[in-house]
């Protein structure tokens, strides 16, 4: 665990437990919402066969980064999810869409 601190900058483990409990929190939601908003877009296992899963998938990661970002604000983390955010997404080759 220390290693961990170390590398996210983190003082406490309290501060760990919380930046855990946001990462489970947001993992969950954006399970729970997937189903939903699939059926809501017209995306059925049955149209799509082997490909609902990857388009599922595709569908809910923007979600997953918008609910992130909302719960570490929530759980008062905004900062280290949101540097965690931008990390993310330029290693995905995503950089542009934060221009710092």
């Amino acid at each position: 665990m220390k290693e961990l601190k170390k590398r996210w900058k983190i003082e406490s483990n309290f501060q760990l437990a919380i930046i855990f409990i946001g990462f489970a929190i947001t993992g969950s939601t954006s399970a729970w919402l997937s189903k939903p908003v699939c059926f809501w877009l017209g995306i059925m296992k049955e149209d799509f066969g082997l490909w609902y899963t990857p388009v599922r998938l595709l569908i809910i990661f923007p979600i997953y980064q918008v609910l992130l970002v909302l719960v570490g604000f929530l759980l008062g983390q905004f900062k280290f999810f949101w540097a965690f955010e931008q990390k993310m997404l330029k290693s995905m080759g995503l950089g542009f869409l934060f221009r710092t």
